[in-house]
C-alpha cells in the first residue's frame, strides 16, 4: 500500500488548518502535524493547539520546544552582529522560519513521512524559507503547499474550512500575528499598502504601565547573562525583558524591505527585549571595542542578517561569519543601563572592566595624559602628509 504519510509543519492559524482539511479531505494523506515552538506558545497555547489539530483530522500531533537551541544557534548571533534589517527589523520572524524548518523536516525523516506541507502563499518570504531548508536536508521527501499552489485568499480558506464544520473567525483572521522569542510580527489590511499604520489594538501588548523604569542588563562576552542584578541563562532573560518592556508598548514599528522575490514588503512587529537588547549591546561594544573591530563587525553582521532573512543559513558561509563574530565578543563585558518609558526606551550609560575610555590615557577634548604636545603636532603633521603631497603636485586651490 503506497504511504501516504505527510507532516504538516503546523501552527494551529488560518493557513495550517485549512492545509490539514485539505490535505486529509481532498488528497487522502495520514497527515501528521508539528509545531516548532520558538517562544510563542506557552504550555496552556500548546495544549489548546494540539486539541485543536486532533479536531481537524491530525493523525498524531507533536510540540517540539526548542528555545535554547534557537538561542544558542541563531539568536546569539544576531546579537553579536546587531542585526537590524534595514536598520528597523531584528528578524523577529524570518529568524524561527529557519529553525521551524530544520526541525520540521528532522521530524519528518524520524516518522518516515513521504512528503512535508507547509501554510505559505506564493507572494512571500516563508515558502523559500521552508522550501530552501526542506530541500536541502531531505532532497527526497516532497514538498507539497496547497495555499501557494490553489493561490487562495484568506476568505476562501476561511468558506473552505466553514463547509467542512470549522468555525474561523473571520476578524481574527484579518490579522496575521506570528510570536515568538525574538519578537512578534502583525500583518493585516493595513500592511499591505504603503500609507496606513496599523491600529494600536493590533498589537499584542497594549500600554500597562506609565512614568520611567530603570533596568540594568548584565552582558558577560556579548550574551545577556543578568537583569537587575538577577542571573539567568539568556533565553530566560529575553523573556523576562520582553514583560517588564512590553508593559510599556515598547517595540513597535513597521519594517519596509525588498522580498526575496523581488517585490517591496510591509509588516508590523513588536519586538521590546530584541530591539533593547541589541541597542544595549551595541553601545557597550562602542566602549569596549576597537575602531576596526566595530568596522568589520558592521559589515559582516549587516551580511549574515541578509543571508539569514533570506533563508542561506545553512550556506557554509554564515559558520565563518559566526566564528569571527563570536571572536570579537571578548571584551564585550558589563552592565548596560536602560529607560524604559511608554511607547519608547533610553541607553543611560554603561559600566565595563573592558571600557576603552579609560581616563587614564585622556578625557576626550578636555586633557591628555599620554603624549606631550608636541608628540600631536608631529602626529598631525605625518598624518597629513598625504593630502598635502596631493595638494601640492596638483596645484589644487580648492576654491
Amino acid at each position: 500500500m503506497e504511504n501516504k504519510k505527510v507532516v504538516l509543519a503546523y501552527s494551529g492559524g488560518l493557513d495550517t488548518s485549512y492545509c490539514l482539511k485539505y490535505l486529509k479531505n481532498e488528497k487522502g494523506f495520514e497527515v501528521h502535524t508539528v509545531l516548532i515552538n520558538t517562544g510563542g506558545f506557552d504550555e496552556t497555547e500548546l495544549k489548546a493547539i494540539e486539541d485543536r489539530a486532533y479536531e481537524l483530522g491530525s493523525a498524531k500531533h507533536a510540540n517540539l520546544t526548542i528555545l535554547d537551541k534557537y538561542y544558542d544557534k541563531a539568536i546569539k548571533y544576531l546579537i553579536y552582529g546587531n542585526v537590524l534589517k534595514n536598520n528597523t527589523y531584528p528578524l523577529s520572524v524570518s529568524a524561527e522560519r529557519v529553525f521551524q524548518a530544520i526541525e520540521a523536516i528532522k521530524y519528518a525523516k524520524s516518522v518516515g513521512a513521504t512528503a512535508i506541507a507547509h501554510g505559505s502563499t506564493g507572494a512571500g518570504n516563508d515558502q523559500i524559507r521552508f522550501d530552501l531548508i526542506f530541500q536541502t536536508i531531505a532532497p527526497e521527501i516532497e514538498i507539497i503547499t496547497p495555499i501557494r499552489d490553489l493561490k487562495l485568499s484568506r476568505q476562501e480558506e476561511v468558506d473552505y474550512l466553514a463547509k467542512n464544520g470549522v468555525h474561523y473567525s473571520w476578524e481574527k483572521a484579518q490579522y496575521s500575528i506570528n510570536k515568538g522569542l525574538w519578537g512578534t510580527s502583525v500583518g493585516g489590511k493595513e500592511t499591505l499598502t504603503s500609507g496606513q499604520p496599523l491600529p494600536s489594538e493590533a498589537y499584542p501588548s497594549q500600554l500597562q504601565k506609565e512614568g520611567e523604569e530603570k533596568v540594568t542588563l548584565e552582558f558577560k562576552k556579548g550574551e545577556l547573562v543578568a537583569i537587575n542584578g538577577k542571573a539567568d541563562k539568556p533565553s530566560n532573560n529575553i523573556v523576562a525583558l520582553e514583560k517588564l518592556a512590553s508593559a510599556y508598548a515598547i517595540g513597535r514599528d513597521i519594517h519596509v524591505g525588498d522580498t526575496i522575490i523581488g517585490i517591496k514588503g510591509r509588516v508590523g512587529f513588536e519586538a521590546a527585549a530584541p530591539l533593547i537588547i541589541i541597542k544595549a549591546h551595541h553601545l557597550l561594544e562602542k566602549h569596549t571595542l576597537g575602531k576596526w573591530q566595530q568596522y568589520w563587525k558592521e559589515q559582516l553582521g549587516n551580511w549574515y542578517g541578509m543571508l539569514f532573512h533570506e533563508g542561506q543559513f545553512l550556506d557554509p558561509v554564515m559558520r565563518n561569519i559566526e566564528t569571527f563574530l563570536e571572536d570579537t565578543q571578548k571584551t564585550v563585558n558589563g552592565t548596560v543601563t536602560v529607560s524604559l518609558k511608554p511607547y519608547h526606551f533610553s541607553l543611560d550609560g554603561i559600566e565595563s572592566p573592558n571600557d576603552l575610555m579609560n581616563t587614564g590615557f585622556g578625557q576626550y577634548g578636555e586633557m591628555n595624559n599620554a603624549w606631550t604636545s608636541d608628540d600631536a603636532k608631529g602626529f598631525i603633521k605625518i598624518l597629513g602628509n598625504a593630502q598635502n603631497i596631493f595638494s601640492s603636485v596638483n596645484q589644487e586651490t580648492y576654491e
